[in-house]
């Protein structure tokens, strides 16, 4: 997995409960995939098509640190699932938790919004040795 979005909570996106609003994370989360599996597939024309069961295990404070890292799971013929893992980081310490998990899946489209094929060059790219 590597590193593809950091943020800092601020106190616009906490929820009622002083805690980070879910719903700006899922959002973060899906803006920052969804730019890594445009640059995976090379093209820009790649939307949400799913997201899998996202539990969150830890609560995020305003002024806490949180990286979004991702990877490729699956390449499809118009598709691609990406891991995406987020955690919060302790400036102080340089540790870091787990505070959810998820698999997104993207796909390729055309001007209409149709599904079309990725390339073979990002098919071949992925392939499972």
């Amino acid at each position: 997995m590597e590193l593809i979005s950091t943020h800092i909570c601020k106190g616009k996106n906490v929820g009622i409960h002083g805690n980070l609003f879910g719903g700006t994370l899922l959002s973060w989360i899906d803006e920052a995939a969804g730019a890594f599996a445009a640059q995976c597939c090379d093209t820009p024309r790649m939307v949400t098509k799913s997201i899998s069961q996202v539990v969150f295990e830890r609560p995020v404070k305003p002024g806490q640190v949180i990286k979004v890292y991702a990877g490729v799971d699956r390449i499809g013929n118009t598709s691609v699932t990406i891991n995406v893992e987020v955690r919060r980081h302790s400036v102080y310490t340089g540790t870091q938790k787990i505070v959810c998990s998820t698999n997104i899946t993207f796909v390729r489209i055309d001007g209409d919004g149709d599904a079309v094929p990725l390339t073979e060059k990002v098919k071949n790219k992925f392939k499972k040795q």
